[in-house]
């Protein structure tokens, strides 16, 4: 026994009713995926930058909090994210070179930090 199937242009056309309640939930879904993914990104990266954090409070002598604030500065300076800033730091326990645009604004930012603290 064979079923002949039906061609696609004999087939009915669905047609999808949207209700203005069921847009509100499928724009509140993509809205909630998109923190989720944020959310994750933002687990993901705080290892890093906990540790240079830690990093600029050994090299600085300051509070976490000021060493917090000197890795955002220099990340809005260099126009890079946090986590790439952290990143690129932590690295150099590894060998690697530190950016010079990333090195310029840390070595900036410290003396920022110190010059603040003689006042």
């Amino acid at each position: 026994m064979h079923q002949l199937a039906t061609p696609p242009e004999e087939q009915p056309l669905l047609t999808v009713v949207v209700s203005a309640r069921d847009a509100a939930l499928l724009a509140e879904v993509v809205e909630l995926r998109a923190r989720n993914e944020q959310l994750e990104q933002a687990l993901a990266s705080r290892p890093v930058i906990d540790q240079a954090r830690g990093m600029v409070m050994a090299l600085a002598p300051c509070s976490s909090e000021r060493a917090w604030d000197l890795l955002v500065d220099v990340s809005q300076h260099c126009n890079v994210k946090l986590r790439n800033v952290a990143a690129a730091l932590v690295a150099t326990t590894r060998d690697e070179t530190l950016p010079g645009q990333i090195q310029r604004e840390l070595r900036r930012a410290l003396r920022r930090l110190h010059a603040g603290d003689r006042r």
